[in-house]
């Protein structure tokens, strides 16, 4: 597409309009964890669906998210690429605020491993996406544990998303190695959202550079819990 005032135009536009649909999400997840957390297994019967329904109202939002992370890639002046300092303790505090109710109504419980007051420079809103993305990835694969870290390793912050389940499928891990080095996957982004998720972690990472240094992704089987593990790693 030309570079023309009206496609300028359109850009905006469809920026504006996933950002109107995230914000309309938000309410409806908002109003999920309100209604969960008045409630219980026991004493609601439609507590299921409605865990589900979070669960899937999440999904639908990490969708969105991706959307805008491209706008931030452009560079489109409504959503530029915003790299501030923040305390590491502040991400782990907005991922939980996220991810508290989710996880809660599944039964998971979730461990931390942070360095709160190490500070590193990051875009805010991409980050906190993938790592909320990563738990909800993990939600899918775990028994009932899920461990959260961030620390700096050799010069890194080094993000870790790990659950206790049986690991990533062969296909899934094919996928992140694909992702990484930009090759086609053979896991379809139109019908598997794995793919997309990767891609756009791989994006948000690569955004971030600092002194020739770029930030990447990787899925491994293993870790603290011996299921999943998602890595992000900034420079």
């Amino acid at each position: 597409m030309e570079d023309t005032p009206q496609s300028n135009e359109l850009f905006l536009f469809l920026a504006s309009t996933a950002h109107d649909m995230k914000n309309s999400i938000s309410v409806l997840s908002g109003t999920l964890e309100r209604l969960l957390d008045d409630a219980t297994p026991a004493t609601e019967k439609a507590y299921p669906q409605m865990a589900q329904m979070l669960y899937q109202t999440r999904r639908l939002n990490d969708k969105l998210m991706q959307l805008l992370a491209l706008y931030k890639h452009v560079g489109t002046p409504a959503y530029p690429f915003d790299v501030q300092p923040l305390e590491i303790g502040q991400l782990a505090e907005q991922v939980v605020a996220l991810e508290r109710v989710l996880l809660e109504s599944r039964g998971i419980a979730l461990e931390l491993d942070i360095d709160a007051e190490l500070v590193w420079h990051f875009d805010e809103d991409l980050v906190v996406g993938v790592v909320s993305h990563a738990i909800n990835n993990a939600v899918h694969y775990t028994r009932d544990r899920v461990r959260l870290s961030a620390r700096e390793r050799d010069g890194w912050l080094e993000v870790r998303v790990e659950d206790n389940g049986d690991g990533y499928p062969a296909a899934l891990l094919e996928a992140g190695s694909a992702a990484m080095s930009g090759l086609a996957s053979s896991m379809s982004f139109l019908t598997n959202s794995a793919g997309l998720g990767l891609h756009f972690s791989r994006e948000v990472a690569r955004m971030h550079r600092h002194r020739e240094r770029s930030g990447a992704v990787r899925l491994e089987n293993g870790g603290m819990l011996g299921g999943g593990c998602f890595i992000l790693q900034l420079p």
